[in-house]
């Protein structure tokens, strides 16, 4: 994300996904072969897998809620800090109420870049303004 003022939206979205019921809707965030780890656990791979941990929360927790309380800027990652708000009425649930608050650092895994390969060695040979009716 090259523009400040885009990653706190971002995040903003993020934190509304894990709130929306929509486990999809989270992994939509993740790149098709990304990936999370909570808590040091095994690194779920893919948006089915990834899906798959969010939607072990929304179960654990109908009424969760996300919100997102600030970003920190590291080297090599960003802290995404979050508090969780729920109670824990899923699927043999205790009926008790958590609220805990945690962090995911975020890294931009790889890039790929693409351009048009023919007019680059064009321009490279004619320069911009030849060949193209200009």
């Amino acid at each position: 994300m090259s523009d400040p003022a885009a990653l706190p939206k971002f995040a903003e979205r993020y934190a509304k996904a894990w709130c929306s019921q929509n486990p999809e809707s989270v992994a939509a965030f993740f790149a098709e072969r990304g990936s999370i780890s909570i808590n040091n656990g095994p690194r779920a791979v893919g948006r089915t897998a990834i899906a798959k941990e969010a939607q072990a929360f929304m179960t654990t927790f109908p009424d969760m809620i996300v919100t997102f309380d600030k970003l920190e800027l590291r080297p090599n990652a960003t802290a995404f800090h979050w508090t969780l708000i729920g109670t824990n009425t899923g699927p043999g649930g205790t009926g008790k109420s958590i609220r805990i608050s945690g962090y995911e650092l975020w890294q931009i895994a790889q890039s790929e870049g693409h351009f048009d390969s023919a007019e680059y060695e064009r321009q490279l040979e004619y320069g911009i303004k030849t060949g193209r009716g200009d």
